[in-house]
């Protein structure tokens, strides 16, 4: 018991400097990248006329700089960028604890630091709130944790879809889709929560901004309905291991076809 605690632990992968310094600096930049970019869409559509405009451009924002991070480090960390998606893969032990406190370190720091240099490129009279996230005054802050919750909870669902060991095959689609399920939430409820799906997003603008009002919602929301998710997907949806016979590659297997045929015709 003690040997599988320590695996489930995780202390293997704090040790090996080389590979958990990667999967951290990964994790640092592609939050930083996410707020950035994304925050940067809400600044100019802040300056922008047009508010059903705006919200188009802020949901392609999002889901292109998704797309993009997951192609640039997703072999790297497995592209988490966001503490929900982390605690879907840490209750299904997919990573281990400390790696995954680790991740979610970085990608708090980086979201700050993205949100940071932000700040420092925008000029003042234009810098709003710099993408900060809050409950609209219509929504009351439990119905935001409900927006927020399944938003989360879609987000994840996605990911562990297209991340199956079990499903190779949806492997290179991965940052498309998952691109494409941020910028659809963005277009669903970014008027009712700013469309967080991720703590850590909303972290970086919070500490920047120094506004904390709701703040609960952006993390309650979207780590709950991530580990539903991610508990829903492995008991129910997880495809099954294929029955092939790994002993033989698909050339071997086919030759393997072949000669059967040459031996029934003979």
């Amino acid at each position: 018991m003690a040997g599988g605690f320590k695996e489930r632990l995780g202390i293997a992968d704090i040790t090996d400097k080389n590979g958990i310094w990667k999967c951290l600096l990964a994790e640092f930049i592609g939050t930083l990248l996410l707020n950035f970019f994304g925050c940067g869409s809400c600044v100019y559509a802040g300056n922008a006329p047009g508010a059903k405009s705006s919200q188009v451009l802020i949901a392609l924002t999002f889901g292109l700089v998704i797309m993009a991070i997951v192609q640039i480090v997703g072999h790297v960390s497995g592209a988490h960028v966001n503490p929900a998606v982390t605690a879907g893969m840490l209750v299904t032990g997919n990573i281990t604890i400390l790696k995954g406190l680790l991740y979610i370190i970085a990608q708090c720091v980086g979201s700050i630091t993205g949100s940071a240099i932000l700040k420092a490129l925008t000029p003042p009279e234009k810098a709003g709130s710099l993408g900060l996230t809050n409950v609209a005054e219509s929504v009351t802050p439990v119905q935001g944790f409900g927006v927020e919750f399944f938003l989360g909870f879609v987000l994840v669902l996605v990911v562990f879809g297209v991340c199956d060991v079990n499903k190779p095959e949806s492997k290179g689609f991965a940052p498309l889709v998952i691109g494409l399920t941020i910028a659809m939430g963005h277009l669903a409820a970014v008027d009712y929560t700013g469309s967080s799906m991720n703590p850590a997003r909303t972290l970086g603008s919070a500490v920047i901004a120094n506004e904390w009002e709701n703040h609960w919602v952006y993390w309650l929301g979207p780590i709950l309905g991530g580990i539903a998710a991610a508990l829903l997907y492995k008991n129910a949806f997880a495809a099954p291991s294929a029955d092939v016979n790994m002993e033989y590659s698909p050339v071997q297997l086919k030759r393997l076809d072949n000669r059967k045929d040459e031996d029934g015709m003979a």
